[in-house]
């Protein structure tokens, strides 16, 4: 499933006739349930927002006050903002009114100078917490998959691998098969190529080295160097299209969600003779994830 660009992608000198795939077998049961989410490996640093556009300014300061609770939880006996502000790379100014921000919420707790987590987010971490945090992700997929008229997936990158954390789809309205294993081939489907862009270079290197590139239809991208160039090509917070490169007659495209150092996407897929509705509705889903983002934000990232 991926470029931005919109034009129709000319196959590779496709065969005469296309070796059929391994029969289709259908997303796991596991693959469609949310799990608990660990942070993924290292990202790329984010700039910060033009405060000009009013949905980044809002991905920006969840991104930022996520980042700072990751800190946190990384020093068991507290940490001052100077210390929190230069981990993050945040401005003191900035570090300091979010910290406080976050103290007034609970989520983290003041003694002496120092920061540490609050009741808030040890809450957080409940069975109670858990469940109500997969149901939101829950209840918003099939929201936007009933308003899009599509099915709509949530992925992240957890553990150096892909994963579909959950899908909503609808007998009329039902997911792409999954041929081959998603985790394996994330150079040719919307959503992998969505969170490889979210990484650094290292770690894009080394999921190319364990799931190397390799042609799945006469769309797929040629290679490894021409993946990376490509990832290197797209802009931050612009969908994602990829058109037959997974799976032949569908098109998909996948929506960048970077919280803290968690990367993650949620995708929409079509047939290919509806490939005129996907930039469309890949626009209303950005919108609708945009509009969530800030209640979303623990339950993708924790």
């Amino acid at each position: 499933m991926a470029t931005v660009d919109t034009a129709p992608v000319e196959p590779h000198a496709p065969p005469t006739q296309p070796v059929p795939p391994p029969q289709p077998r259908p997303l796991t049961a596991s693959a469609r349930q949310p799990r608990p989410v660990a942070a993924p490996p290292q990202q790329r640093s984010v700039p910060a927002p033009d405060q000009h556009q009013s949905a980044a300014t809002l991905i920006g300061s969840v991104q930022r006050a996520m980042r700072l609770l990751e800190s946190v939880a990384g020093h068991e006996h507290g940490a001052p903002a100077k210390q929190l502000a230069r981990e993050t790379g945040l401005a003191l100014p900035t570090a300091y009114h979010l910290l406080r921000t976050l103290v007034h919420e609970g989520y983290l707790r003041r003694d002496k100078g120092l920061f540490f987590l609050g009741e808030a987010a040890e809450r957080l971490s409940s069975s109670g917490a858990q469940e109500k945090r997969r149901s939101t992700i829950v209840d918003a997929l099939a929201a936007w998959r009933d308003s899009i008229g599509v099915p709509v997936y949530y992925a992240m990158y957890r553990d150096g691998e892909i994963e579909v954390m959950c899908v909503s789809d609808t007998p009329g309205n039902p997911a792409v098969e999954e041929w081959a294993d998603f985790r394996e081939t994330g150079h040719a489907h919307a959503i992998g190529q969505c969170l490889l862009a979210q990484l650094d270079e290292e770690a894009r290197r080394d999921h190319l080295d364990r799931f190397p590139v390799r042609s799945l239809t006469p769309y797929t991208v040629r290679d490894g160097h021409s993946l990376l160039r490509r990832l290197d090509g797209m802009r931050r917070m612009e969908p994602v299209v990829e058109r037959q490169e997974y799976a032949l007659g569908t098109v998909c495209a996948a929506i960048p969600i970077t919280l803290g150092t968690t990367a993650a996407t949620m995708a929409i897929s079509l047939p290919a003779h509806q490939a005129e509705r996907l930039p469309a509705a890949a626009r209303q889903l950005q919108t609708e994830v945009g509009r969530l983002v800030g209640s979303l934000a623990l339950s993708i990232s924790i």
